[in-house]
């Protein structure tokens, strides 16, 4: 069973590749056949830390919500419910989901050119970007029903639904099974 590269998931260089000033490791963000090596991990850590600052966000906006209702006797707005379950959902849920799975998932082999690194990063990029767009487009619908911020939220949630996609078109090549097809070979059932 393969699962790739040293203890922090580094994969070996190959010497055309290897860097003289770093004792042989890659010079490119990309390891041998151009499989991230030290990116991906950076990668899951931003994943993770975004997770954490949506989980901060969501928070935030609910402490809020929830003073001005049991000491104002304010309602919250059904926008600022939807950006609250938003930023805690999409933002908490889905990058953590997306950045342990992007940590624990197994690693393609060096020569497997299916996996792109690249992509997930172009994936973050764009749920990134939808998700703080809507956060912020919900939360300011209640006091501007202007067109421009309805279609930005509509936009918004149209990059968050790409950038799952691309995340799971990225990641296919490393859902595979490690092993488990010896052991249901042998009669084990998952």
């Amino acid at each position: 069973m393969y699962l790739g590269g040293d203890a922090e998931g580094r994969r070996p260089s190959s010497p055309s590749r290897a860097s003289p000033v770093s004792g042989g490791a890659s010079c490119f963000p990309w390891g041998a056949g151009g499989v991230a090596s030290h990116v991906v991990h950076s990668l899951a850590r931003r994943y993770i830390k975004t997770a954490v600052a949506f989980l901060a966000a969501g928070l935030v906006l609910g402490v809020y919500m929830i003073a001005r209702r049991e000491l104002g006797g304010v309602w919250p707005n059904p926008y600022l419910v939807t950006a609250h379950t938003h930023a805690i959902l999409v933002g908490f849920m889905m990058f953590m989901i997306l950045g342990v799975a992007l940590w624990l998932f197994p690693r393609t082999r060096a020569e497997d050119m299916r996996y792109h690194p690249g992509r997930v990063a172009a994936a973050y990029w764009i749920l990134l970007v939808g998700s703080v767009a809507r956060l912020m487009g919900e939360m300011a619908r209640p006091w501007i029903a202007a067109g421009w911020l309805r279609w930005t939220v509509v936009l918004a949630g149209t990059a968050q639904a790409v950038g799952l996609l691309v995340y799971f078109w990225a990641m296919w090549p490393r859902i595979r099974p490690v092993g488990s097809h010896v052991r249901e070979a042998q009669g084990e059932r998952f």
